[in-house]
């Protein structure tokens, strides 16, 4: 990217820097978004600031949304960027502090906007679906009562070093994390549904994973797929025997998964392709974000 947002500017990138006292840099004291454009156009832009204001609250920074600038700076980057639609990552990081740990709010936040091409996701990707892989690495508990996208994620880059030991990465496996208790949790980019019957199952915010936005909008669309949903504790095993499984996040949308690894035990998921309730509810996804299949 040649230009970063900041503080709704567009700056170069190499011009593009905070305070080495920012909080966000000494003690992970910040928060992000990840989100794409249809069209243009941010989805659920509401939904994604909802949740960054509420991180933001808790970690005592300064945030008032607003989703009407918000759009114009966007917009402002992408052009810079000569791009029409994009990934997008807005960052708040806490601002400039004292070198220590501090008891009252902030005062200052920087915003940033890093904005790069869309990757390119293959149609076969949701017809054949994509590799899970059982990890070793479990998932931490998050630091306070609702996990938050912060931009402490050694976690999550642990797992993803595990994961490049395993053959499936090469072919574009997810990891799968469970709790340190041994229930699912989540993958390191995503959060995991499987479908048995005419259930749909999502593990529960209890376990430690992230509030999902497109997770949050595939439990609204469960009714008109024919499932009932739940959310609660489930086990490896639970996953092995389901009739289908798929993966969301807020740019690949919703992937089907279609194998299962657990070391070098591999095990088919349904018919081995996107299983039809999976389908379905992609369908009504793509139809909520304006674009044609």
């Amino acid at each position: 990217m040649t230009y970063i947002g900041l503080n709704n500017k567009a700056v170069d990138s190499k011009d593009a820097v905070v305070s080495a006292l920012d909080h966000g840099f000494l003690y992970g004291m910040g928060l992000f978004e990840t989100f794409r454009t249809y069209g243009g156009q941010p989805f659920l832009l509401q939904r994604h600031l909802e949740r960054l204001a509420n991180g933001c609250e808790q970690l005592g920074i300064p945030f008032e949304p607003d989703a009407g600038s918000l759009r114009e700076w966007i917009q402002l980057v992408m052009d810079k960027n000569g791009l029409s639609d994009a990934y997008i990552r807005y960052t708040v990081t806490a601002g400039e502090d004292i070198l220590g740990l501090p008891s009252g709010n902030y005062k200052q936040p920087n915003h940033l906007l890093y904005i790069k091409a869309l990757p390119v996701m293959p149609d076969s990707l949701y017809r054949e679906g994509k590799e899970l892989q059982l990890l070793n690495h479990r998932r931490n508990t998050p630091e306070g009562p609702v996990r938050l996208k912060s931009l402490h994620y050694m976690n999550n880059i642990l797992a993803k070093r595990e994961l490049a030991g395993y053959p499936s990465a090469a072919r574009g496996a997810e990891g799968l994390m469970l709790t340190a208790t041994g229930e699912i949790a989540e993958g390191i980019v995503s959060n995991i549904f499987y479908i048995s019957g005419d259930r749909l199952y999502t593990p529960d915010l209890a376990t430690g994973i992230l509030p999902g936005i497109t997770r949050e909008m595939v439990l609204e669309l469960a009714a008109a797929a024919g499932l009932e949903a739940e959310q609660g504790f489930y086990h490896w095993e639970q996953l092995e025997a389901a009739d289908e499984i798929f993966l969301t996040n807020s740019v690949q949308e919703i992937v089907p998964v279609t194998t299962l690894w657990n070391g070098d035990q591999r095990v088919t998921v349904g018919s081995g392709r996107c299983g039809e309730r999976t389908d379905f509810i992609m369908k009504l996804y793509r139809e909520r974000t304006g674009m044609p299949e």
